[in-house]
């Protein structure tokens, strides 16, 4: 408009008609109001806070079949054979791991001061031959690791026999760094809410649990649900409330396949033992995807009944196995027989 006069102006608007040029603009003005409008981004893509990491669930791989027995237990052979034996009897390996897979073993290391031979610490040859299993089925790597409280894991690790094993099958050993340790939610849980967890244990795609069965002074035993302690931090803490929170804990990792070592267990003065008057050798493995029947079971060789360790009643409420062992299909093998 500066180039031409306010006469000149008026004329054209005359010209046009004001109503063509008011037509204009209004159509100019919509325009404006169509253009896009800049989008945030969705809500899941917010970080979330560090103190509260939520994190897929790891469940079970396979669950409790109809054409399966529902726990194998075999007896009386070498401890290579009475896993295999076990595991066959439950559908085989691939049936939990697929090819491909990687694979984390947990077995019980908890010390750096005494051999196999005390019970304290899970058979070697259990640990070894799950990792041959794993990997005869195809799995893409097969770790093993545990967090001692008695002494060095890289001690502990060779002193337990389980270190030499577990690298002839053909498995790795994994020293848990405490920087991987992440704060994690667990929404099923009654009495721990987060707790800081293994976060390799939570992301692999399959979890075996493979603990030594023997006596606890808190726990009455440690069986495959307190074995789950080696993947967290701040243990002592947990000693509250133990039956429950151990079975808190279960709710958020659930290993595909639980594998009771029973071929020495520890009877008295546990969980660190020191003395092979306290050993029974019984040459017993016992398996199933069932964590708290695995448990329900193992406590029968102690002379206890399910409902006398309290993180069994309190998995049992919270339904993450059955504890009924007159209800189930129980293969039992004799491996020696």
């Amino acid at each position: 408009m500066s180039n031409i006069t306010r006469r000149e102006f008026l004329r054209r608007l005359a010209a046009a008609g004001f109503g063509t040029l008011a037509g204009a603009w209004y159509l100019s003005a919509c325009r404006r109001q169509e253009m896009p409008v800049p989008t945030m981004p969705p809500p899941t893509d917010i970080p979330l806070p560090p103190t509260a990491v939520a994190r897929e669930t790891a469940v079970p791989t396979a669950t409790p079949s109809a054409e399966y027995p529902y726990l194998a237990v075999a007896r009386g052979g070498e401890p290579e054979e009475l896993v295999r034996r076990a595991i066959t009897a439950l559908g085989g390996m691939e049936r939990f791991v697929r090819r491909g897979d990687d694979v984390v073993i947990k077995p019980n290391i908890c010390v750096a001061y005494h051999t196999y031979e005390y019970a304290v610490t899970t058979n070697p040859w259990v640990v070894a031959a799950l990792v041959r299993l794993c990997l005869e089925a195809g799995a893409r790597r097969v770790r093993v690791m545990d967090y001692p409280f008695g002494g060095g894991p890289e001690e502990a690790y060779v002193r337990s026999g389980i270190q030499e094993q577990v690298l002839a099958a053909g498995g790795q050993i994994e020293i848990m760094a405490k920087f991987k340790f992440v704060k994690t939610d667990i929404p099923q849980g009654l009495d721990l809410r987060s707790w800081d967890i293994y976060d390799d244990i939570l992301k692999a795609d399959a979890l075996i649990n493979v603990p030594i069965a023997k006596d606890h002074s808190l726990a009455r035993l440690a069986l495959g649900m307190k074995n789950l302690m080696g993947t967290i931090l701040n243990r002592p803490a947990m000693h509250t409330n133990l039956g429950q929170r151990l079975a808190d804990l279960t709710s958020r990792i659930r290993p595909a396949l639980t594998v009771v070592d029973a071929v020495r267990i520890l009877v008295a003065n546990g969980p660190t033992g020191g003395s092979l008057n306290d050993v029974r050798k019984l040459d017993t493995v016992i398996a199933s995807t069932d964590i708290v029947a695995t448990d329900s079971y193992a406590a029968t060789l102690f002379g206890l009944q399910p409902d006398d360790l309290a993180y069994v009643r309190a998995g049992t409420a919270m339904g993450l196995g059955r504890s009924d062992l007159g209800n189930l299909k129980i293969e039992e093998i004799a491996v020696g027989g």
